[in-house]
């Protein structure tokens, strides 16, 4: 059975641990995407594909080693100011 796209959204969410905004604003410049698919939004093939491409280069570019799942980067900086660290 084909899962949908926000069940693939949600496993690439988990995977790379990004916030649903910051891959709905990468991925379709829509960062309410992940929270409207949730609440029943209906998309077109043009976004289904968008995200898709999104989601593949994602991975085919971690797994060349140009990026790692980190989460956001201002969760990271928040760390850093609590810990001490200069921004």
């Amino acid at each position: 059975m084909k899962r949908s796209l926000l069940q693939r959204i949600e496993v690439f969410l988990n995977e790379s641990a990004m916030p649903p905004s910051v891959f709905g604003r990468a991925a379709v410049h829509d960062p309410r995407l992940v929270s409207d698919l949730r609440g029943g939004r209906e998309t077109g093939i043009d976004i289904q594909c968008r995200v898709e491409h999104f989601m593949n280069k994602w991975r085919s570019d971690r797994q060349a080693g140009r990026v790692v799942p980190r989460g956001d980067g201002r969760t990271r900086a928040m760390r850093a100011l609590k810990a001490g660290a200069k921004p």
